[in-house]
């Protein structure tokens, strides 16, 4: 009787109905935005160490590219993972950045602080012109036009010899700089780039928490649903394609000043369809995703530069491994270790 009792008056403290009520998901969403926040602060700042801890420049080097590449490849992600829209022209648009900010200060003088946003926008709108007729496309047919638009850039690098240099490449590129103070070694360009990749990764946190984040993930997941509810599909693709060509014009326009050069075969073909390999190996529709897949796009090649002709085929071995191990990729390793642990636990 006295047990209870004590149950009873412990069951009475607590307010009605708390014990009972859910979390509701909104909330739930929320307090795993807020941890991401957190997170990527925290990892950011780690990051910082880089310059500090890493043995010589060329360590350095490696962190200024995998961090352009991570730009490129959470902006493919965002297209991608959370849109649903398979994009083999991504390489394209970070060519047609690199090279549009990249010409403008070689053919015209500007600083590379204006070719930036010059190649954000610029991108941005060649998205926005390819993106009205190719976004009618679905599945397959969508991954042809945008290989094909690849294809078609790729072409016009080689091709406009007094514009690009063609296959010699753009030469001449100058750096960022604050006044007389160039930004032209790789430990000065670090905390660019380190402040770049950090806006580009919150802004993609803050649009997948925001309205249309949430419409895009409807729009994935039902077209015809999200048309149903009231969502405009097809405005909602749209934008975030062009979203995604910004990005990596964001992402070109750093390439091609923290190296001072651009070639053509580095934006390929072969090098959008490396970039939808990775976002897969990554972890596809996961934010953290592009992490994993960036530190992979930038440190397999320099492990295997004896190894050249098999780069593709490791890769592709690769997916196969991570896929069948974790079909969420590597940032989806932690939730299937918890079901297994869950199952065997049951």
């Amino acid at each position: 009787m006295a047990l209870a009792r004590a149950k009873s008056a412990s069951l009475s403290s607590v307010p009605a109905g708390t014990a009972s009520r859910p979390v509701p998901l909104s909330q739930r969403k929320a307090a795993a935005r807020l941890s991401d926040h957190r997170l990527l602060l925290i990892v950011w700042l780690a990051l910082l160490a880089v310059p500090v801890v890493a043995p010589n420049a060329y360590f350095v080097s490696l962190a200024n590219m995998m961090l352009i590449n991570l730009i490129l490849i959470a902006s493919l992600n965002l297209l991608m993972g959370y849109g649903g829209q398979i994009s083999l022209g991504h390489a394209g648009f970070y060519g047609l950045g690199a090279y549009v900010s990249g010409v403008l200060g070689v053919k015209f003088g500007l600083s590379a602080w204006v070719g930036l946003p010059a190649a954000a926008l610029f991108t941005g709108l060649a998205a926005l012109i390819i993106g009205i007729p190719a976004l009618r496309l679905r599945g397959l047919y969508l991954s042809m036009a945008t290989l094909g638009w690849n294809a078609i850039l790729v072409v016009m690098f080689n091709r406009l010899l007094d514009v690009t240099g063609g296959p010699n490449g753009l030469l001449g590129v100058r750096p960022f700089a604050f006044g007389r103070f160039a930004l032209d070694t790789d430990i000065r360009q670090f905390p660019l780039v380190w402040f770049v990749s950090l806006l580009i990764m919150l802004a993609i946190l803050n649009l997948l928490g925001s309205r249309i984040g949430r419409a895009l993930r409807a729009v994935a997941t039902n077209e015809l649903g999200a048309d149903a509810v009231g969502i405009d599909s097809f405005r909602t693709k749209l934008l975030v394609f062009v979203l995604s060509a910004g990005m990596a014009g964001v992402a070109g326009s750093l390439y091609v000043h923290v190296n001072q050069f651009a070639s053509p075969e580095t934006f390929s073909v072969s090098n959008s369809i490396l970039l939808v390999v990775m976002v897969a190996i990554g972890g596809s529709g996961l934010f953290w995703g592009p992490l994993f897949g960036a530190l992979i796009y930038t440190a397999v090649p320099q492990l295997l530069l004896d190894y050249e002709d098999a780069e593709l085929m490791l890769f592709g071995l690769a997916m196969l491994v991570v896929l069948i191990a974790s079909p969420t990729g590597i940032a989806g390793l932690p939730a299937v270790m918890r079901r297994l642990l869950s199952r065997r636990s049951a």
